[in-house]
């Protein structure tokens, strides 16, 4: 058995917990919002529509910002069509996903089912085919509170008070070819700027996340932000990051370490955001909106999405990746790395939150269930609190193809000084054996374990299905204990871990 040792020291902060890190994605794809969040005739189905088993799910996930409509699907937005007496709204045709829209479910139907699981409203605006207008329309029908058509339009729709959406996103992946409306950056800086100004003019107080690259494979990855941002520095608040994570040919150390390249990810944008600001002399900082990132499989969308002229289904089975355990595992890491950059990664995005590469998924007519990356999510959301802490690793080293040598162990910790609590999320990444944690917590001072929860199954393919739908729970870690001021835990390979201690 391998050793690695952490060391947790509250003064080593590394930015306040931000509970906008734990933020949702709902998309109109495939069947995310139709027979998933909304399924009128199901059981469970509330006088709205909405499915009461799924509502409970998600807020158990602990969900604090949903971003919506999209995603691809705004690109080729109306978002007119989505508000309005139901039997007056129009089908559309959504070219990003091949599928026929209905509308059943829009704005006010979406901002209801946010209200019950307790979430906010993150609002994207298509930049893709509309332009400054558009959002101007749609920013006043949402927040403005009344005086004017759009906001007596809302009124009339039966919203009295405005939505008051306070983080509005500029448009959804503009670097990509696959984007409607795709723009060279010189062309989406320019509108996004232009947009951003307008919006500003009638609501000064709204938050706006202007787009970055879709992923860093992207050929002009850097040198997109650099421009973009050169255009809209002075008009926006964050900009966005995408990042998905599959493996790729049995490569598991690779898929393993995936937390790597999201940690690289992300200093490579802070760094050019910062060098744009540098050279403007400006003293405002641009954070970071990771607003889309998850595993994903995504090599098997062209086989999954309708092609032909005349089938236009609505709600399609589309991207419905069933999670494994080492996929959790990976996923818990990527969690880590977003609280390890808490100093500038102000808000994240979970992509997505129900059926579509989900932690949730549900069966027409019959159950809901939790994937294995649920448990992570659920865990961590819930118990961090507080100051995220950077910890002192020592751990053994494993090889991989595509990030060189990295570290078995990947740590990091939260705590509250208030209250006394402190949560301590860890992944295995080792394949071979178990690791023995010495952790030293003598800088809390005299403390008690409360909860230890372990991710973890001898078969790191086992899945959560219809068929069994608990085959992959957490389990309580056997033999931790405190000795003196260090707790020691064993871990056993692939796996993710989360304990929770207080103050006594």
């Amino acid at each position: 058995m391998t050793v690695a040792r952490l060391t947790v020291e509250p003064r080593f902060a590394i930015g306040p917990v931000r509970r906008r890190l734990f933020g949702g994605f709902v998309e109109h794809l495939g069947r995310h919002v139709y027979d998933g969040l909304y399924e009128p005739g199901h059981p469970e189905a509330d006088d709205r529509g909405f499915r009461r088993d799924v509502i409970a799910l998600v807020r158990e996930l602990g969900v604090s910002t949903i971003r919506y409509p999209g995603g691809n699907f705004v690109s080729g937005f109306r978002w007119e069509d989505s508000v309005g007496p139901r039997n007056q709204r129009p089908r559309r045709l959504d070219l990003a996903w091949h599928s026929t829209e209905t509308n059943e479910v829009g704005l006010h139907e979406f901002s209801d089912w946010l209200e019950a699981v307790g979430s906010d409203l993150m609002l994207a605006v298509n930049l893709g085919t509309r332009g400054t207008l558009e959002a101007l329309d749609l920013l006043e029908y949402a927040n403005v509170p009344g005086g004017s058509a759009l906001s007596q339009r809302r009124i009339d729709n039966g919203r009295a008070e405005p939505f008051d959406v306070r983080t509005w996103c500029l448009g959804n992946e503009m670097d990509g070819l696959w984007q409607l409306g795709h723009r060279s950056a010189h062309d989406y800086g320019a509108l996004a700027s232009r947009t951003a100004k307008g919006m500003r003019q009638l609501d000064p107080s709204i938050e706006l996340v202007v787009c970055g690259s879709s992923g860093a494979q992207m050929p002009t990855f850097g040198e997109w932000e650099r421009v973009v941002l050169e255009h809209t520095y002075d008009d926006v608040d964050l900009i966005s990051c995408h990042a998905y994570y599959q493996e790729h040919d049995g490569d598991i150390d690779s898929f393993l370490a995936s937390a790597v390249d999201m940690d690289r990810f992300i200093a490579a944008v802070v760094a050019t955001a910062d060098d744009v600001g540098a050279a403007r002399g400006s003293s405002k900082r641009i954070d970071i909106s990771f607003d889309e990132w998850n595993v994903w499989y995504i090599d098997r969308v062209a086989s999954e999405k309708p092609q032909a002229i005349d089938d236009w289904p609505v709600a399609p089975r589309l991207l419905e990746d069933v999670y494994s355990v080492l996929d959790a595992v990976v996923f818990g890491n990527l969690l880590i790395s977003l609280l390890a950059h808490a100093d500038r990664v102000a808000s994240a995005s979970l992509a997505q939150l129900v059926n579509v590469i989900a932690p949730i998924m549900t069966e027409p007519g019959g159950p809901a269930w939790r994937q294995t990356t649920f448990f992570p999510f659920a865990i961590t959301s819930r118990l961090a609190a507080g100051d995220v802490v950077r910890l002192r690793i020592e751990a053994p080293t494993i090889d991989t193809k595509k990030y060189g040598t990295v570290a078995s162990v990947d740590a990091v910790a939260t705590h509250d000084a208030e209250t006394g609590a402190t949560a301590i999320f860890i992944v295995h990444r080792g394949r071979e054996e178990a690791v023995e944690l010495e952790i030293d917590v003598r800088d809390l001072g005299d403390v008690d374990l409360v909860e230890a929860h372990l991710l973890h199954d001898d078969d790191h393919s086992a899945r959560n299905t219809l068929d069994d739908p608990e085959r992959v729970r957490t389990r309580e870690i056997d033999g931790a204990r405190l000795d003196g001021g260090v707790l020691r835990v064993t871990v056993p390979p692939l796996a993710w871990a989360a304990l929770s201690l207080r103050r006594r």
